[in-house]
């Protein structure tokens, strides 16, 4: 039996991992808040912690945790910026992953963000609900016959590629190991980050949030960018200037931006503020623009990928109380 602290639980999170742990393996605590150096003393008497994107571990929180006795952080998510591994490695906590979960759900969120922000379905709907059924300023453009940009081709990136290829899209992609193959089997060309910003029609970002990757869109890439040029992005909030973006968009030099991720979204996402005053001036500034389309980071949210998720990460906590290996590709630490 593993004692397991599960930070920034939601409901769906409670259901999966509970539905895919034996009863006599795991008991399991959930706390709806995020674990912080500030939080971390509620992991007293746990074995391992479970977290998510917007959790902090950083080494103060890594030595508290140390010092309850915890000796695993199993990530329910495959991004790993926001822990220490460097401080794990030498506190002697293990830190493990969820190397893949289903990748159509992502790659199919940042298709259908495209499909609603250029055919102006949010601005449509609401149209209709208020009685309004003018047609007037929701003019879109085919997808057919235009550029898309992929941007990173792993997983989700190429079945990314191949569902903008199935509208009859010229794909071009930008990766730093290229993989020839597919691109030759699905009619993929692979161009050098410049070209495809510049060529593109629409970009679509799909590689994890490094020290190289962050700010890949800047200030010099929008400009770049061809005129009227849908930006989705699915994956990481800081792969994106969010100041240089709402300059491209108050400029008109953007068509519309797709987001499923924010650079601070921490805080924010996930949470309820309804009944609030927004504080991020940069986020409120964003949702002004009717050519921007805004998700809470669910494009993982589909029951295909919370079963994996909840698989692999209940996996590598028996695991650890078995002391047999944790699933292939997860262990970072």
């Amino acid at each position: 039996m593993i004692t397991t602290s599960v930070f920034d639980a939601r409901s769906y999170d409670r259901e999966s991992l509970c539905a895919h742990a034996r009863a006599e393996s795991i008991t399991w605590r959930f706390h709806e808040f995020r674990l912080s150096a500030e939080t971390a003393a509620s992991a007293h008497g746990a074995t391992a912690v479970c977290v998510f994107v917007n959790d902090v571990v950083d080494r103060a929180c890594l030595e508290m945790l140390r010092a309850q006795g915890v000796r695993l952080v199993a990530l329910r998510c495959t991004g790993f910026n926001n822990v220490d591994l460097g401080a794990a490695k030498e506190l002697g906590i293990r830190v493990t992953r969820v190397p893949v979960y289903s990748p159509y759900a992502v790659a199919e969120h940042a298709v259908a963000l495209l499909l609603a922000l250029n055919r102006k379905l949010h601005r449509a709907v609401q149209r209709v609900r208020d009685l309004n059924f003018s047609l007037h300023g929701l003019v879109g453009f085919d997808l057919h016959g235009k550029t898309a940009g992929v941007f990173g081709t792993g997983k989700i990136g190429r079945i990314a590629a191949q569902i903008l290829r199935g509208f009859g899209m010229e794909v071009i992609a930008y990766d730093p190991v290229p993989d020839a193959a597919w691109a030759a089997q699905h009619g993929v060309r692979y161009v050098e980050a410049r070209e495809l910003a510049s060529r593109s029609d629409v970009v679509t970002l799909h590689v994890p949030l490094t020290p190289q990757t962050k700010h890949i869109i800047r200030r010099e890439t929008l400009e770049v960018m061809k005129p009227g040029a849908i930006l989705v992005n699915v994956s990481r909030g800081a792969l994106v200037d969010t100041r240089a973006l709402i300059d491209a968009l108050k400029s008109g030099h953007i068509g519309g931006v797709a987001l499923d991720v924010y650079e601070e979204e921490e805080g924010i996402f996930f949470e309820d503020l309804s009944g609030q005053m927004l504080q991020d001036d940069d986020l409120a500034r964003l949702l002004t623009f009717p050519n921007v389309i805004i998700t809470a980071h669910q494009a993982f949210l589909t029951q295909e990928a919370l079963a994996d998720i909840a698989r692999t990460t209940v996996a590598n906590l028996e695991a650890l109380a078995l002391g047999a290996p944790f699933v292939e590709g997860s262990l970072l630490a």
